[in-house]
């Protein structure tokens, strides 16, 4: 089938191969006329034939809302829209309801998948009504992972979104585990062979997943991971996790412990830490390390 997609950075630029290799065409619509197969919006749903489909791939927020309002200018009755970018399960109902007054059909799309879905594949969490995901399951089919696994039609409209946050939180706090038994490793100094052992875990043990392959690749390249500043920054999924489990009162220490901890690296000296440091001093006489005084010279 012919398809538009619009934005193609690093994901969307490799589902535009995915799709051509599995035999879809096409029409990429990117601000980067050097990647771009189209001039315009216009250019691009002008070129594709009825009933006319368009994948979004830019980042969430404002970007999303202004494209799918644009992309609801000029697409028509019977046409489908495809959010496939990390936009929030609630904007998916407003975006719907808004397509809908003119007859589009919307689904959302949460992917996962990264830099490596052009080869092995993109895991597919989708909503939307049974009729407009029937219209681009050809597409979906194209970029899921081989085998039956992959693709889910979750629920109505804000369904794929709603689970691709809550796979996200999962992913915060698998990351956060493996991060701070990699750092345990080193501290002990009781270990040799750090990346060995993270190595021997990816065969055999209940731990093995994907990310453990990944940081296996990470110290390979950087045994202490000396290149890299412990600074992490969050795309919004994670917080948006912790909100709805607040909302639905239902405890994930595992998931805010790993957000926070996310906070803490973009601090290079934590306020609440100097906060805690001062009070074991004020109680308990415990020790402080003191900020060292530089030398100013007197100007001349």
């Amino acid at each position: 089938m012919e398809i538009g997609l619009v934005g193609l950075g690093r994901m969307g630029g490799n589902m535009r191969e995915r799709l051509r290799r599995g035999g879809h065409t096409v029409i990429g619509y990117d601000r980067n006329q050097e990647i771009s197969d189209s001039t315009s919006l216009e250019d691009m749903v002008g070129r594709l034939p009825s009933p006319r489909v368009v994948w979004v791939m830019v980042p969430s927020g404002d970007i999303t809302r202004d494209t799918i309002a644009a992309l609801g200018e000029l697409l028509g009755k019977g046409d489908v829209v495809i959010d496939g970018g990390n936009s929030r399960w609630t904007d998916d109902k407003v975006h719907a309801a808004q397509l809908g007054e003119t007859g589009i059909g919307f689904v959302d799309a949460g992917v996962s998948g990264g830099v490596w879905g052009l080869d092995n594949g993109y895991a597919l969490m989708v909503g939307g009504d049974k009729e407009h995901v029937a219209v681009v399951q050809p597409v979906f089919d194209a970029l899921k992972p081989e085998g039956e696994s992959g693709f889910v039609h979750a629920g109505p409209v804000g369904a794929g979104h709603f689970a691709k946050m809550v796979h996200n939180g999962i992913e915060y706090g698998l990351m956060q585990a493996y991060a701070e038994g990699f750092e345990l490793l080193e501290a002990a100094q009781v270990v040799e062979d750090v990346p060995g052992v993270i190595k021997s875990w990816t065969q055999g043990t209940v731990i093995r997943s994907w990310l453990l392959d990944l940081l296996v690749l990470a110290l390979e390249a950087d045994p202490k991971l000396e290149q890299i500043q412990g600074y992490v920054e969050d795309s919004g999924e994670g917080r948006w996790t912790i909100e709805e489990a607040i909302n639905n009162a239902v405890p994930a220490p595992v998931m805010t412990a790993a957000l926070y901890a996310r906070f803490a690296s973009r601090q290079d000296d934590s306020p609440a830490m100097k906060a805690v440091a001062a009070l074991r001093n004020q109680f308990g006489g415990h020790a402080v390390t003191k900020v060292a005084r530089q030398e100013v010279e007197e100007p001349a």
